[in-house]
């Protein structure tokens, strides 16, 4: 597992945090840092067809060694990571043998990765553990992916006696901010399904998520002195803090699971001539989703009737776009892609565990592009945070996954 634990340390020390605040394709320069060191890797792995274009999508081939028609599937990673919290100068920690109590992640600053809190910990005791020094995220979302696909691509170039049809590998900028599919070639790809290795704990297996908006509410004000503003001054961040309590109480992240949705405040900045509050809107049925795009809408109307008078004109403005929507109307109809990959898990001594992702991937997106995609496990937990970490066995267990899918699809019908 050593090549493992290099190839993903080598990886998650280098720096590919995205931004939404960009209008380039790539978001950020950094990303391009990671996309050059794969290109040469996987030209020495001995890949073929390595290409990267203007916007740093990669792709690659592993050419059939079967004569029959093999279908030609897909693998696909992202190597940016989260804006959420800091990646730059990651500093990983190796765990070996995981006893199954606290792990000081940071001394000086007193912070603990501990079981009592994350319980998923205790299923890895005995295990190898890769966290962070508890000041950045580790980037295992989505690096344990790429080191996965290129494990197992790496290890079925050098075990030829493995039959396999064609393979497509793919690895995206800025699928944290939404963007990793928007300029992703599915005709280029060339490939009749494919999966992404972007999920969390081992087992993972999902081909439902959510249907997802972000929505840009701008609340104007008036500023006046305070000793004489009877009347006169309109404070916009009060309004705004109106328009949140007239949200939906208990449909937030924290209060949620399963096929609830929901809808999450993340960002909040304002002045009493200004406030910008953004939030997404999250639910895996479509009509539900709907509803709650058409509630943004009617809470704006409500409140600018409200000072229609006092203000002279919309005193709320709310821009939604939508994002991404459930890949599972477009992944049923070809069901049995899922069913290779839950058969590929048992085979190894995985036991599949098939859920909704509370959240989206590539895959969704590339679903609706015409690649039906479903979602592995890449292993890691905590993601976008300082406590996140993912075990050396996990990703070890996905390469196996990602070899044996490939065997299934090349059995002879």
């Amino acid at each position: 597992m050593q090549n493992i634990i290099d190839r993903f340390v080598s990886y998650v020390t280098i720096d590919t945090e995205s931004d939404s605040n960009s209008e380039t394709t790539p978001s950020t320069q950094k990303q391009w840092d990671l996309a050059n060191k794969l290109v040469e890797e996987l030209k020495t792995i001995g890949l073929e067809e390595v290409t990267i274009n203007d916007k740093a999508y990669i792709m690659a081939t592993l050419p059939s060694n079967v004569d029959h028609e093999v279908p030609v599937i897909g693998f696909i990673s992202h190597f940016d990571t989260s804006p959420d919290f800091t990646g730059a100068n990651v500093k990983p920690q190796i765990i070996p043998n995981y006893d199954g109590k606290d792990i000081v992640l940071n001394t000086e600053k007193n912070i603990i990765l501990s079981p009592n809190y994350f319980k998923d910990l205790l299923q890895y005791k005995g295990q190898t553990l890769i966290t962070t020094d508890g000041t950045t995220l580790l980037g295992a979302d989505d690096k344990a992916g790429i080191t996965e696909i290129v494990t197992a691509m790496e290890f079925l170039i050098q075990n030829p006696e493995i039959k396999h049809g064609k393979i497509r590998i793919g690895f995206t900028p800025d699928e944290e901010i939404g963007r990793g599919a928007h300029h992703f070639d599915v005709e280029k790809f060339g490939a009749e399904w494919a999966y992404t290795m972007d999920g969390s704990q081992v087992g993972e297996l999902e081909y439902e998520n959510f249907n997802a908006a972000g929505a840009k509410i701008t609340f104007k004000g008036k500023s006046v002195h305070p000793g004489y503003a009877k009347g006169k001054m309109i404070n916009s961040m009060l309004i705004a803090n109106d328009f949140i309590n007239e949200l939906p109480k208990g449909e937030t992240p924290q209060e949620t699971r399963g096929y609830e949705g929901f809808f999450h405040v993340h960002h909040l900045t304002g002045s009493i001539e200004e406030t910008v509050l953004e939030l997404i809107i999250r639910d895996h049925n479509k009509k539900k989703f709907e509803k709650r795009k058409e509630l943004i809408t009617k809470i704006a109307k409500k409140i600018n009737k409200k000072f229609t008078k006092q203000f002279g004109e919309d005193i709320v403005i709310a821009e939604i776009n939508d994002q991404y929507y459930n890949m599972k109307e477009k992944v049923l109809p070809v069901k049995h892609i899922v069913d290779i990959a839950e058969k590929a898990m048992k085979e190894v001594g995985v036991k599949p565990i098939i859920k909704p992702i509370r959240g989206g991937t590539d895959g969704s997106q590339l679903s609706y592009k015409g690649l039906p995609c479903p979602n592995i496990f890449a292993g890691g937990h905590n993601f976008h945070g300082k406590y996140e970490y993912v075990p050396v066995e996990s990703m070890q267990k996905a390469v196996e996954v990602i070899v044996k899918i490939t065997e299934l699809t090349a059995i002879p019908k």
